[in-house]
């Protein structure tokens, strides 16, 4: 049998079930497009630019049960798609790129997009592969697949050089795509018996949820209520806990967190951490205080002792070890809690929310107010998009999430202008679903443009942009030290001309008394397939407990030189 890559190539993604790709066409990759609109089951979507289809593949990775797939053009297209791809490496994503090549029988030299792709993906991608034969094509696209999903996943690379969707060559025949077995980890009873030793022992145990632990949330749930133990999450992992349940703090646990979590966390004697690398953001700028009994679970071993040493480690799929778990504690006899836990938490929460609630806000909008009605406004099951800023943090604190992989943002590698051609992806995943973004009006300058590609499909997704005309984040954290703003603050952007001229729908929120109004307009044209920005006139005046720790826990952990150098600036500048 004789077939060109271009066939292999879309043979091999329908065996995956790929419901989309992102890219746009070029001359390296115009066989592979010929072949995907012949396809009954996938479809190929025109982006404006390569870096957010890469977002729009992350997002349909992230909120369904396909992998993002890019097919884009070499060189140009490798390196715009570079940013979406690092994002979803650090985040751990799975991705499959696909990407056209020069041509591999050529004499000449200086070809047309010639490059080393392969050097530029090595940092950000799991693997990298060169097809050179035909017969490689649909094997080495499986294989990448199975690599991008297993372990902690992440993005695979594939270079298809033209002249090989352009020609046919001998395959034979064409195998179909059998799902793996699932990786059994080693054995681990031991481990997991002294899990459940130390856990049941601790007087305040505590638990702390990355998104490695998003699969498993209902044996997070059985072990949390099982010790009785507050639950907090990453930013990442917001979504692994259901924001409704008794035990459920927030995110983080540390200085940067919001009061119920450092209350719930101040006295925690064992840590219970799960699908999280204790990273920067995590961590609230590394500020949070890991009690000597830190029990780790990761899919990926290196991620143990990194930054907290642990007690003991559990290497493999949370689905997989926190069942066990869960067995060896029935095993044990747990510490009686003296306290309310739970009692404690609604007290903090309910405190936090009056106190934002309570914040004079003039004439903007009141973030808490907008945030408690946006949640009543929408199904439990509606995904919430934050993109990378000021807002993401708002969203954290403020905004209860009640589904498994129901709200997620750019976390490690940070991308602003994640948010909108996310919530384009996360909509073609989840068509029958609500899906906001909240995007600060400087990451929505960035990724404005795949509005045209929402509303050439007539995708009714609201996209919440929070404008304040700055970089509030960055604004925040430079009135501080240096009591100025530089480069922080935006241009005079007229966002309803950008929006109307995109064919999608304009509304704006002034104050809190038209907040109600305003998303009920916004639902309703999304419901009838109509893209909405709703552009809210926010208020930042009043710091997330994340902005305010992070400060603190920075300052504190300069050297005393610097930290005086920083601290006499700031003085002389009020001065």
């Amino acid at each position: 049998m004789k077939r060109t890559a271009a066939y292999l190539v879309r043979y091999a993604l329908e065996q995956l079930n790929i419901s989309h790709t992102f890219g746009i066409p070029g001359v390296h990759n115009t066989e592979i497009y010929d072949e995907l609109d012949k396809s009954e089951l996938i479809e190929p979507v025109l982006v404006t630019h390569e870096g957010y289809g890469a977002f729009m593949a992350d997002a349909v990775s992230r909120s369904s049960d396909s992998t993002g797939t890019l097919v884009i053009v070499p060189a140009a297209g490798a390196t715009h798609a570079a940013s979406g791809i690092g994002e979803a490496s650090l985040d751990g994503i799975p991705m499959l790129v696909i990407s056209g090549g020069v041509r591999s029988d050529s004499r000449f030299a200086y070809q047309l997009h010639d490059m080393d792709q392969h050097a530029l993906m090595k940092p950000i991608t799991k693997k990298t592969y060169k097809i050179s034969r035909h017969d490689q094509v649909v094997s080495t696209i499986f294989q990448a697949h199975q690599i991008a999903n297993q372990g902690e996943p992440g993005p695979v690379f594939i270079e298809i050089p033209v002249n090989l969707q352009l020609d046919k060559g001998e395959v034979g025949e064409l195998p179909e795509y059998i799902v793996p077995a699932p990786d059994v980890p080693a054995d681990q009873s031991e481990a997991i018996t002294r899990a459940a030793k130390l856990l049941a022992e601790a007087k305040n145990p505590g638990i702390f949820l990355g998104w490695g632990a998003v699969d498993a949330s209902q044996y997070s749930e059985k072990i949390a209520e099982m010790l009785n133990a507050p639950v907090a999450t990453s930013l990442q992992g917001l979504s692994a806990f259901n924001a409704r349940h008794p035990l459920h703090t927030g995110m983080g646990f540390g200085p940067a967190a919001v009061p119920a979590a450092v209350n719930a966390f101040k006295n925690c004697d064992c840590l219970l951490a799960v699908g999280t690398r204790f990273a920067e953001i995590a961590t609230g700028s590394f500020g949070v205080t890991v009690p000597d009994n830190l029990i780790h679970l990761d899919i990926n071993p290196e991620v143990f002792s990194a930054n907290y040493p642990a007690k003991v480690t559990l290497a493999g799929d949370a689905g997989l070890l926190l069942p066990a778990l869960e067995k060896a504690l029935a095993k044990q006899t747990i510490c009686p809690k003296i306290i309310d836990i739970a009692g404690k938490i609604a007290q903090d929460k309910a405190a936090y929310i009056r106190q934002w609630l309570a914040h004079d806000s003039g004439d903007k909008v009141n973030p808490a107010l907008f945030f408690q009605q946006l949640r009543a406004s929408l199904d439990d099951d509606a995904y919430i998009i934050a993109d990378d800023g000021n807002h993401t943090f708002l969203t954290a604190e403020l905004m209860p999430c009640y589904r498994v992989k129901h709200f997620f943002s750019p976390t490690d590698f940070n991308c602003m202008g994640y948010a909108t051609p996310a919530v384009i992806g996360t909509k073609l995943a989840n068509p029958d679903n609500q899906v906001v973004g909240i995007i600060g009006d400087g990451a929505f300058l960035m990724s404005y443009t795949e509005l045209f590609t929402a509303a050439a499909r007539a995708l009714g997704a609201i996209f919440t942009v929070f404008s304040d005309g700055e970089l509030a984040q960055i604004s925040q954290a430079q009135t501080t030290p240096y009591n100025k703003k530089t480069c922080s603050q935006l241009p005079n952007i007229k966002i309803k001309a950008m929006v109307e001229a995109s064919g999608c729908q304009y509304l704006r929120i002034d104050n809190n008394r038209q907040v109600r109004w305003g998303l009920s307009q916004a639902l309703a044209l999304a419901k009838e397939n109509i893209p909405v920005v709703l552009d809210v006139n926010i208020d930042y005046s009043k710091k997330t407990c994340f902005t305010r720790g992070i400060i603190k826990t920075n300052l504190k952990r300069m050297p005393l030189p610097t930290k005086a150098r920083m601290i006499s600036r700031a003085l002389w500048r009020r001065v």
